[in-house]
């Protein structure tokens, strides 16, 4: 199924939004708050961050035919100062990109190859579909590890979104 070239700008600047909105609740956390270890596959509030903020990265090089060198560099990358600092970057990247898409260059294919060097192809659409959905996914996940330490964690809701930008 198609999907507007302005409903993906839109989308991805919800995923912007929300996950900027996760990095300000992360960021008043303590130390071993951040690294709190919950058994999952990122483990922390920062690995999952983390791990969103590498997959746009990744996703977005793959676009521009410019992947990063490695998906994720824990030496480098593992810092909160990394999501607050390099992370808006990358996700203006992707705005940048949306804005000059219309209704048949969303359908472009890109080719790109996986972390394993197996090479593929898929549209933007999907891959930005994939991006957001991915996003959400592990927000998610961050979200409920704030309420697990008694944080409550900022309002994701795409709902809350559309109306505070019809506020503007």
């Amino acid at each position: 199924m198609p999907v507007s070239a302005s409903t993906i700008l839109e989308h991805l600047d919800y995923s912007s939004w929300a996950s900027l909105r996760l990095v300000e609740a992360a960021s008043q956390l303590a130390p071993e708050e951040l690294t709190r270890d919950f058994g999952t596959a990122d483990h922390s509030v920062l690995g999952t961050l983390v791990h969103i903020y590498a997959a746009d990265r990744a996703w977005i090089g793959r676009i521009e035919s410019a992947p990063p060198a490695a998906f994720l560099d824990s030496a480098i990358d593992m810092h909160l100062s990394v999501l607050q600092n390099d992370w808006p970057v990358v996700q203006q990247r992707w705005h940048t990109m949306a804005a000059n898409l219309d209704d048949n260059t969303v359908q472009t294919v890109v080719s790109y190859t996986d972390t394993k060097g197996n090479p593929y192809q898929s549209t933007i659409q999907q891959i930005v579909l994939l991006v957001i959905n991915h996003a959400t996914h592990h927000r998610g996940q961050v979200s409920g590890f704030l309420r697990a330490m008694g944080h409550r964690p900022p309002v994701l809701d795409l709902m809350k979104y559309y109306r505070q930008q019809q506020a503007k």
